[in-house]
């Protein structure tokens, strides 16, 4: 009986430890998940992009849970991990943070993080009255407050708190503020990580061009906005050939000693000269950032490219826009940001409609990665070629490729940009 009694009480012993073994591996494993900030920007396995959900032509229509789920899925078999939102104002944000939850709960493995948007506005900002740009709307402090409530409710997901898209940038005519309204915002919440209020790791930015990171015209060289360089914890700039090759057309229009050239390498030489135009406003708000004798994390908040336009970037414009360029953009854009460590959250993931809603060919419908439908646009060809996305879906439909994978078909449909000597629209 004593030889019996030892026997199990060392195999009870044993089942003790192996399960305070397996607890602390446990352990270990989930604190390993826990991923900060300043550990996912500038990480090439952390893909980021730009994403909005919403299907119809008004956002008031929300997204279910369901679909959002169905989309960070999609997401997340490309290799995303870092979404980007810009509001809290509209259920949306929060939907999302409760979709991306629920599928961590579902699956321990499944990794998305947010870097979460508070839109800033200036005073009449969309009311129809005349917006007054040195006072901010009443409503900045609601929605910073929604923000702050949403990061400390969800901490192991929102990684990142960004005040105001292109809020300051002064062609936002309709509700840019000035430089202290956002770096009050920016130091407030800087003040609650101090306090507790927020987690320490929570990085703070603002998303905005590049000229208003000082980048471009030196009437943004103000001293704010050298406060506001110094008080957030990293730049986040955004760039955009794609405009540019109707606003700022010398990039972009194909150069005397390429006029000989077959069409498609004059498409290829002209997305290669759209790569060194985003490079080169990459290195000027750089080099204003050292300037000040700042050393900070300057990281891409958006840049993309769309894929229809019935206006300025279309056949008649500056001819910009088609599927093929995009993919070139985005293998471009990808490649240099990867190799060089800069996090860049590519706009946009899918199609929406509502951006333009009047206008169905209007080209802010078009900046997907994806149609409505979840067609893969050509820079995603690839990834439904290997069988990533098998077994998925969006709103009921398969993710198949757009122009049936057709490549010769795709082609057929793009033009080169124009010659210097040619007018544009």
């Amino acid at each position: 009986m004593n030889i019996i009694f030892k026997t199990v009480a060392s195999i009870v012993l044993l089942a003790v430890c192996f399960s305070c073994n397996q607890k602390e591996n446990d352990s270990r494993i989930n604190k390993k998940k826990e991923v900060t900030a300043k550990e996912i920007l500038g990480n090439p396995k952390y893909l980021a992009i730009s994403y909005g959900g919403y299907r119809a032509t008004s956002r008031d229509v929300q997204p279910t849970i369901p679909q959002l789920k169905e989309d960070m899925k999609i997401l997340s078999a490309m290799g995303i991990k870092l979404i980007r939102t810009y509001n809290v104002q509209l259920p949306h944000a929060p939907n999302i943070l409760k979709a991306i939850s629920e599928l961590k709960s579902e699956d321990p493995s499944f990794e998305m993080y947010v870097m979460l948007g508070a839109w800033i506005d200036c005073k009449n900002a969309w009311t129809g009255q005349t917006p007054d740009h040195n006072i901010e709307s009443e409503q900045n402090e609601g929605e910073i407050a929604r923000a702050v409530k949403l990061a400390n409710q969800y901490p192991d997901i929102v990684k990142i708190l960004a005040v105001g898209n292109e809020a300051m940038v002064k062609w936002a005519e309709s509700y840019y503020v000035q430089p202290s309204v956002i770096l009050k915002w920016v130091n407030h919440l800087q003040s609650l990580k101090a306090k507790g209020g927020l987690a320490k790791a929570l990085w703070v930015t603002s998303s905005d061009d590049f000229s208003s990171w000082g980048g471009g015209d030196s009437l943004y060289h103000t001293p704010d906005l050298e406060k506001l360089v110094k008080a957030v914890d990293y730049i986040s700039m955004h760039t955009y050939p794609y405009h540019n090759s109707h606003y700022n057309p010398a990039f972009w229009h194909v150069p005397p000693g390429e006029h000989n050239l077959p069409e498609i390498e004059k498409v290829n030489a002209a997305m290669a000269r759209a790569l060194n135009f985003a490079q080169a406003q990459y290195d000027s708000v750089s080099n204003y950032v050292k300037s000040l004798g700042v050393e900070k994390p300057i990281h891409i908040g958006e840049t993309g490219w769309a894929t229809i336009s019935d206006g300025f970037y279309g056949n008649e414009g500056s001819r910009a826009t088609d599927e093929y360029k995009q993919g070139l953009y985005y293998k471009l854009i990808r490649e240099w940001t990867n190799s060089k460590n800069i996090t860049c959250f590519y706009f946009e993931a899918f199609d929406e409609q509502w951006k333009d809603a009047n206008n169905p060919q209007g080209s802010e419908n078009h900046f997907g990665l994806f149609t409505l439908k979840g067609e893969a646009k050509y820079p995603v060809w690839p990834l439904v070629d290997e069988g990533v996305f098998n077994g998925l879906t969006r709103d009921g439909q398969a993710i198949v490729n757009t122009f049936k994978g057709d490549v010769e078909t795709l082609k057929a449909q793009v033009l080169a940009p124009p010659q210097k000597q040619d007018s544009i629209k």
